[in-house]
């Protein structure tokens, strides 16, 4: 089985060909390809490479499917004996990417 570790905003990913993410908001629009080259780790069968940081020539060709909201958040604060209440929500957005191919140079 094929699969790779990439770096996103940030954050590490597990992505195998075939498969979707979701990562943080990115600018893209739905249906444009992009190329992610932040490749931390590449598994291939038997074969594993690691990078150091990172993997030299290895790319992850993405297409972006959809932009989508995750679940609501509430954050609540209180102070007791003191009538301090206070109730927000977030809603964090993503992009949800279709990994086409993982590529090694």
């Amino acid at each position: 089985m094929k699969f790779a570790i990439v770096e996103q905003g940030g954050k590490q990913y597990r992505v195998a060909e075939g498969s979707t993410i979701e990562v943080d908001r990115l600018q893209n629009e739905v249906g444009e390809a992009l190329t992610l080259e932040d490749v931390l780790l590449s598994v291939d069968d038997d074969k594993v490479v690691i990078g150091t940081p990172l993997i030299e020539g290895a790319k992850i060709q993405a297409k972006v499917v959809d932009h989508i909201k995750g679940r609501k958040i509430l954050v609540f604060k209180y102070r007791p004996k003191q009538r301090y209440r206070v109730k927000s929500g977030h809603r964090q957005q993503y992009t949800r990417l279709l990994i086409e191919s993982i590529e090694m140079e």
